[in-house]
């Protein structure tokens, strides 16, 4: 049986993500690719393995079906797995001076840090931009997670002049 070859574009739209996203897990180690000339390729074989390992499903059980990328009998049987929810996010604070932006990164770093694994599939990144005092932090990972990182950026850029 031949295998089955993706880009990053058709990856990203199966996955619902942005291409850069897909490259960048490329890039971190956590996508086996191939390079064929000057594309990406993904074998069916190592998405599946990518999906299983960080809980990532696609919007259509019989897309993956059609597809056939192979999971195992328990993972095709288990629903939870395909309604699984993962949020995209970018959280804009203005306002921020140098303190602030070292107290929440800080904070949010810690957090993230931590042995809890609710954060084992989730990632961070944050952007400072000095001149415009702004603070730009991109979330990824479920929905509870996404759900308690803005409660705590929420609480941590709130005025204590109340």
């Amino acid at each position: 049986m031949e295998e089955k070859f993706y880009t990053i574009d058709q990856i990203a739209e199966k996955l619902g993500m942005h291409h850069k996203t897909i490259r960048k897990f490329i890039t971190e180690g956590k996508l086996r690719a191939n390079k064929v000339g000057k594309q990406w390729r993904i074998s069916g074989h190592d998405l599946s393995l990518f999906m299983e390992n960080n809980n990532v499903s696609t919007s259509s059980r019989d897309e993956i079906e059609n597809e056939k990328i192979e999971f195992s009998t328990s993972e095709v049987h288990n629903k939870s797995r395909f309604n699984k929810i993962n949020v995209s996010t970018v959280v804009d604070i203005n306002e921020v001076d140098m303190d602030e932006y070292m107290r929440v990164s800080n904070t949010l770093i810690a957090i993230m840090n931590s042995k809890d694994s609710k954060m084992s599939n989730s990632t961070i990144n944050m952007k400072y931009y000095p001149k415009e005092r702004n603070l730009k932090v991109m979330l990824w990972g479920d929905a509870e997670f996404t759900k308690e990182m803005l409660d705590l950026i929420s609480m941590l850029t709130q005025s204590n002049d109340m």
